[in-house]
């Protein structure tokens, strides 16, 4: 068995600084262990006793009478570390320390939290400031959590990891109270050494889990947390992460556009999105989804039926779920038939969704025959049934209704209870009918419930170190940033660096037609906004500008340019921005969104971390808003989606083979030009550390 293994499973635990007097908190752990039934050993450790709970009291770790699986430390930071140290001696595969003051307080504890970690050697350490572990599976509390006092906690198929003790707690209690049981629950802390990637590996591989829902506030080790999600994929075991911290407010000022487009959470959206991790956007959600998710029921469409006997709840779940893109159509004619002869009415009475039984009345073969229609029909990929408050005094009509027609097909059948009535949330729970007490919740469970495909894993780019050799290091001008595209095979516009006016006149000649004049400078990453581009000119005006352009630049105090860029012009086509940045914590990433001097403006975008499969980033064009203008919109051609594609590849190719010395790049504008024409890059930076 693993550390971690023995942490989740042991079948011997100390319990180092435990009381006597089983209302304190350090008496707690001792008092839930026994409890909840543990059937292994339990060594409480304290020199001033004898006997705890009936059990008997070792001075302390040396004294135990075997190295025990896990630990559980109860004392302060003072005393902490000495405990921590024997153990390891002992032989304890891994330990929970409870206590604060460490990393999350200031620098000492910082320094205290290392020298925990130091003392631990190869024992695992869980924590310090965490309130421990919950085993609802095999009865072991492993935590002085006030929430273990609930009278009925149900075991599930549900675990949590949690980067925070009190919202496990919150989770815990929250789903006692619905009938919604958990497998195991266990909270991280400060992660001094195990952190959320390392027990979500581990809970991936638990027979008793088949969802795991996740409170994050960050990740130390996004690659582990990478190879979690792929495995959960693989195994069918769906992954729901509520991720805090979503304001932009400390987004990092950047060169390019990309930095500002790309703030810290969209990155995590990209990240959850590429791995197949459902989001949870509310903290409801968290508990909501996976009390769905794990009944095993999958929509392979996205139509919902509802079926209600209120008709104001049934248009409030429809409308909701309108909002979330679940789509509410009418029943088909042969379903409309079988409805309206069930409830003796007439079928264009009853043809419409949601279907509304009120005046038939709550009936078990009513609810189970409308039920039972609703889940053959071929229009249907889920059912939604709403009680309201008829179902108040007889809730078991509608549960058992639910209950029965279950067995008939595999598809979801959720239900949503109007009034608030916790006694039919929970009844419905208890029998495996995701119940939900907000027409919101069940919009977003149902989003949720759609079959996910399992990700394309993408091959990574072999960093080259030749790739940007002789290159200097910060803001590469226009001209070496084009270049270094176009080696990977992103198509650039045609044109010529020129060191003053008359090479630039002499240029625009060659190109011929209008042309594109810009200052060339490696300081000046927004040309446009000091009047350094000019477009339209032809040769004989190309003079005068570039004499206007530097009078500009010396008036505004800007630095004098290396010289000019004259480049075709480039007419027609939809502008997009393409990008790359390092986010601090997740590491490169690729932004594609509508693009030219309004991308901030739009805020269009969308985001992959490297390395992208070409599935990624055919993704990545159809989720923007701009997929319907290079569709063709309103008679305008349709662009060249898979030269767009191809560009998007090339790019993170560039990306991936630069390396760490990569810092930023950007192609703004990328003119996607009508289908078979392909894409130009007609302009762009890179940054080099």
């Amino acid at each position: 068995m693993s550390a971690i293994g023995a942490l989740l499973r042991p079948r011997s635990v100390a319990v180092i600084g435990a009381s006597a007097d089983a209302g304190k908190m350090t008496g707690r752990p001792v008092g839930y262990l026994q409890k909840y039934g543990f059937s292994g050993a339990i060594w409480p450790v304290n020199p001033r006793v004898e006997m705890i709970a009936g059990l008997p009291c070792y001075r302390d770790v040396a004294s135990l009478p075997g190295a025990p699986d896990a630990a559980i430390v109860l004392l302060g930071p003072d005393r902490a570390e000495a405990a921590v140290r024997d153990l390891a001696a002992k032989g304890c595969q891994a330990a929970i320390v409870l206590a604060s003051g460490y990393g999350e307080a200031n620098e000492d504890g910082a320094r205290r939290q290392e020298a925990l970690k130091e003392a631990a050697g190869a024992m695992r350490l869980l924590g310090p400031n965490t309130i421990g572990l919950v085993n609802l599976t095999d009865g072991i509390m492993l935590s002085a959590t006030g929430a273990l006092e609930v009278a009925d906690l149900p075991a599930g198929r549900i675990s949590v990891v949690s980067q925070s003790g009190g919202i496990l707690g919150s989770l815990l209690s929250r789903a006692a109270d619905r009938g919604i049981g958990f497998a195991k629950l266990v909270s991280t802390g400060n992660e001094a050494d195990l952190d959320s990637s390392d027990l979500i590996a581990e809970l991936v591989e638990d027979e008793a889990t088949d969802v795991i829902a996740v409170y994050m506030e960050g990740l130390r080790r996004p690659e582990a947390f990478k190879r979690a999600a792929r495995r959960a994929a693989e195994l069918g075991k769906p992954i729901v992460v509520y991720k805090v911290g979503r304001s932009e407010s400390g987004a990092r000022a950047a060169t390019s556009h990309t930095g500002a487009l790309a703030g810290a959470d969209r990155v995590y959206d990209a990240l959850f999105r590429q791995f197949g991790v459902i989001r949870a956007e509310t903290f409801n959600d968290l508990l909501d989804i996976p009390a769905a998710l794990v009944a095993g029921r999958r929509m392979h469409g996205n139509r919902v039926a509802i079926l209600t006997s209120t008709g104001g709840a049934g248009t409030l779940l429809a409308d909701n779920c309108g909002l979330a893109g679940i789509e509410v159509p009418a029943p088909d004619a042969v379903t409309t038939d079988r409805l309206a002869t069930l409830l003796n009415e007439d079928p264009s009475a009853i043809g419409r969704n949601p279907v509304d039984v009120t005046l038939a009345g709550l009936r078990t073969d009513l609810f189970r025959g409308s039920i039972a229609a609703l889940l053959d029909s071929p229009g249907y990929d889920a059912v939604v049934v709403v009680i309201g408050s008829s179902a108040l005094a007889t809730p078991d009509i509608v549960a058992g209704a639910i209950e029965e027609c279950q067995a008939l097909s595999d598809k979801p059948v959720l239900a949503y209870v109007s009034p608030h009535a916790p006694h039919i949330v929970r009844l419905l729970n208890g029998k495996s009918i995701p119940a939900f007490a907000t027409p919101e919740s069940c919009a977003s469970v149902l989003r949720a419930l759609r079959r996910a495909v399992l990700p394309e894993v993408a091959a990574p780019v072999e960093f080259d170190p030749a790739v940007l050799a002789g290159l200097p290091s910060g803001n590469l001008n226009e001209a070496e940033s084009k270049a270094l595209f176009a080696r990977f095979g992103v198509p650039v516009t045609r044109e010529h660096v020129a060191g003053d006016a008359n090479a630039a006149e002499a240029a625009a000649r060659q190109l011929g037609g209008e042309v594109v004049l810009k200052i060339l400078s490696r300081d000046i990453a927004h040309k446009s906004d000091l009047g350094g581009v000019k477009v339209g000119l032809s040769a004989e005006q190309v003079p005068q500008a570039c004499a206007t352009m530097l009078e500009r630049l010396k008036a505004s105090g800007a630095p004098a340019p290396e010289g000019f860029l004259v480049q075709e012009r480039i007419r027609g086509g939809v502008e997009m921005i393409l990008g790359f940045h390092r986010d601090p914590q997740l590491g490169p990433v690729i932004l594609l969104g509508s693009g030219g001097v309004a991308a901030e403006l739009f805020q269009d975008t969308t985001l992959r971390l490297l390395p992208i499969a070409r599935t990624d980033a055919e993704a990545m064009v159809g989720e923007l808003k701009a997929a319907r203008l290079l569709r063709g919109y309103r008679g305008a051609p349709a662009a060249d989606v898979p030269a767009l594609v191809d560009a998007i590849m090339s790019f993170a190719a560039m990306a991936g083979a630069a390396g760490e010395r990569l810092l930023e790049a950007e192609i703004n504008p990328l003119f996607v030009l009508p289908d078979g024409h392909g894409v130009r890059a007609a302009d762009g930076l890179a940054v080099l550390r």
